[in-house]
């Protein structure tokens, strides 16, 4: 189909394009009458503006573009919800795109993002994510970028991030506290900034109780379902681990599930923290301990930190950290033989 114009809205008006623009944009200059015809033509035609030449008219969009791995994870899908409470007051749209995990499609998406002159992006990146020239190439046109959770200091900007670290040492020393003495780890690749600093806390609260870190207990790349299912199934064949934190929830579910195919029970024989507190783990049997992490006061910081860079007369690529706390919430999958810890 033809995509309508103003100039068929002008000939079926018999007026002049000039004259519609000015009605389209509200200009004061054109009657009420006018104004109202233009407008009822319009939605009569199907006309739909050009949001692109209407930002280079105006020297700024009203777009806000968001890049995040995933939108049906708990966690991104309540950054954007956040997000998008802050950003639609304000007269911003958002414009969201997901990589999926993959490099290439992230590149692309930032590239469709700069094409739209968006006024700014707020994004956390891909698991592989390695070379951020596409996001330097934004910055480099004074766009301005707010990362958040998974985060590079390669790149300018604010990064609004979990206190990641915390989140790790506060879930292994509650499982030592718990009983459990040898504690392995499924992660995501320890190149990513959140599964490094979970790691960090994971090595940090066994060396602290003085109990044996074996590199072989960690397993990267198990961070879905199906990738820890398989990796825990590895750990508890080659090692006799009798607990397991995960860097992630559903990572947690595939843990918990190979150790029910090895005719063990959850927390009584092996103890499972993961970390997101996905909407299932309080339903699931035995509830899963996690450690939330505070998602709408993340997207609220990451919207806010934006609007900031957005208002200053002359963007200027700063570089700060916004740590946001966690809190370990404690249920029956980490309560060895029903310990209240």
């Amino acid at each position: 189909m033809k995509r309508i114009t103003i100039i068929d809205i002008a000939e079926a008006l018999n007026i002049t394009p000039s004259t519609v623009s000015r009605a389209l944009a509200g200009n004061l200059r054109v009657s009420e009458s006018t104004r109202r015809r233009v407008m009822d033509k319009a939605r009569e035609l199907g006309y739909q503006p050009n949001i692109v030449a209407a930002s280079l008219r105006k020297g700024k969009s009203d777009t806000i573009g968001m890049m995040v791995p995933r939108i049906n994870r708990h966690f991104f899908s309540h950054v954007i919800s956040a997000v998008e409470e802050v950003l639609n007051p304000a007269g911003y749209n958002l414009l969201i795109c997901q990589s999926h995990e993959r490099v290439l499609r992230e590149e692309q998406a930032i590239n469709v993002l700069l094409k739209n002159r968006v006024a700014g992006i707020i994004m956390s990146h891909a698991m592989e994510m390695s070379d951020f020239s596409h996001i330097l190439k934004a910055t480099s046109e004074n766009i301005p970028v707010v990362q958040f959770d998974r985060v590079t200091k390669q790149v300018p900007g604010p990064r609004i991030i979990n206190d990641n670290f915390s989140g790790g040492y506060m879930a292994v020393k509650h499982l030592i506290r718990s009983g459990y003495k040898r504690i392995g780890h499924l992660t995501g690749s320890l190149s990513v900034n959140v599964y490094q600093d979970r790691f960090r806390g994971y090595k940090y609260a066994l060396d602290e109780a003085s109990m044996l870190i074996d590199a072989t207990h960690t397993y990267q790349g198990a961070i879905t379902r199906d990738t820890a299912l398989n990796c825990a199934r590895e750990l508890l064949e080659k090692h006799q681990v009798d607990a397991i934190f995960c860097a992630g929830d559903y990572a947690a579910i595939g843990a918990m599930e190979a150790i029910r195919e090895k005719g063990l029970k959850v927390a009584d024989d092996i103890g499972v923290v993961g970390f997101a507190n996905e909407p299932f783990a309080d339903i699931i049997s035995p509830g899963l301990t996690t450690v939330e992490q505070n998602a709408y006061e993340i997207g609220i910081r990451a919207a806010n930190s934006l609007i900031q860079l957005i208002s200053r007369s002359g963007y200027t690529a700063i570089q700060t950290e916004d740590v946001v706390p966690v809190r370990l919430l404690v249920r029956d999958s980490s309560m060895k033989n029903g310990s209240n810890v």
